[in-house]
């Protein structure tokens, strides 16, 4: 992550927070002001937060750990997802699928019928099973794919989640929680900034 600017976090419109009726009290020390029923996010704390943030995945990063992206909402999958794959780590940007850290090695027990099934293609052996059969193999590697397929190379909980919309995301802050994985986590003023260990105050849409 190279170094950002005010100016850059402006133009982004990262200070735009959600209606004042949505409020989470815990993002009052973040929030600036409140206009035309908006409340104002402080970029001078989002600029110093992100700081912190990078040192901790630099930390997580050269300790040999992954850093899991998670964003399902339709405003972030596409930048989560292309973003993760440019650095090489996991990511979760269509439905967090319960147990995807707390029951992790299901998880990876539906991965390696993944391999198998894909496997099974390349070597020929499907043409063995029938056409209903060879159907039901090609729904159940969509299936897979579409849940668990930015988590396929993912072979050990992550050193850290980096999650958009926390509030949206409750069950992958619940399980990282329950697991003691860090969280950094963008956080508008309607989330609570208590549940992440690396909150960034923004617009998380």
């Amino acid at each position: 992550m190279g170094d950002i600017t005010l100016q850059e976090l402006l133009e982004a419109g990262v200070h735009f927070g959600h209606q004042t009726k949505r409020w989470n009290t815990k993002m009052n020390p973040y929030l600036l002001a409140e206009k035309n029923g908006i409340h104002t996010i402080d970029l001078e704390q989002t600029l110093a937060l992100l700081n912190a943030t990078r040192d901790a995945i630099r930390e997580a990063a050269s300790a040999g750990k992954s850093v899991l992206f998670v964003g399902t909402k339709p405003q972030a999958k596409h930048a989560m997802k292309e973003e993760a794959d440019r650095c090489g780590m996991p990511y979760v940007t269509e439905r967090w699928l319960g147990g995807t850290l707390t029951n992790f090695n299901t998880v990876r027990r539906s991965l390696n019928r993944l391999q198998y099934l894909e496997k099974m293609e390349i070597d020929g052996t499907i043409a063995q099973f029938s056409k209903k059969e060879v159907s039901g193999f090609a729904k159940e590697k969509e299936r897979i794919l579409k849940t668990l397929g930015g988590v396929r190379n993912m072979t050990d909980l992550p050193g850290l989640v980096f999650i958009v919309d926390t509030k949206k995301e409750q069950n992958a802050v619940n399980e990282s929680r329950r697991l003691k994985i860090p969280i950094v986590g963008v956080v508008d003023s309607n989330a609570d900034p208590g549940e992440v260990e690396y909150p960034v105050p923004g617009n998380d849409d």
